[in-house]
């Protein structure tokens, strides 16, 4: 009878096991499958805006959802979605060409424009998976 039992028992823990790791495994690919990557970051000096060219290199489609910018990593803000086409998300598929979001520095920033030379923070922001960190310096 113990032994019996015992089998039970373990054939129970290898049951929890397997739905355990199933249930791991399936949401953990899932946000894998999103990797963005930024393929370049133009400054636009006549039209005073940041385009950004971002591209999915994973497995799953994606949308990007929000832009957060700052002078440094601990003061990003997400940035107002008047100044961004960002406003009910850019699609960006798995491995398809880049999308682009294009910045348009508000009037408040050195009269709408950046600073020279300067490194500014940016974080990319998709419906799934993980945010993009990146810097990006303006031109002279």
């Amino acid at each position: 009878m113990a032994t019996l039992l015992l089998i039970v028992i373990a054939i129970a823990a290898i049951v929890v096991t397997y739905a355990w790791i199933t249930t791991y495994m399936g949401t953990t690919t899932t946000h894998a499958g999103v990797m963005i990557e930024i393929e370049n970051v133009y400054w636009d000096t006549t039209n005073n805006k940041t385009i950004f060219y971002v591209k999915n290199t994973g497995t799953s489609d994606a949308k990007i959802v929000r832009l957060y910018m700052g002078n440094t990593s601990q003061s990003l803000l997400q940035v107002n979605a008047s100044y961004t086409n960002i406003d009910g998300g850019i699609s960006i598929p798995a491995g398809g060409s880049p999308a682009t979001i294009e910045l348009s520095w508000p009037n408040n920033v050195v009269n709408g424009l950046w600073e020279a030379n300067k490194l500014y923070h940016f974080r990319i922001v998709p419906n799934i998976g993980e945010a993009k960190y990146f810097t990006a310096r303006a031109p002279p």
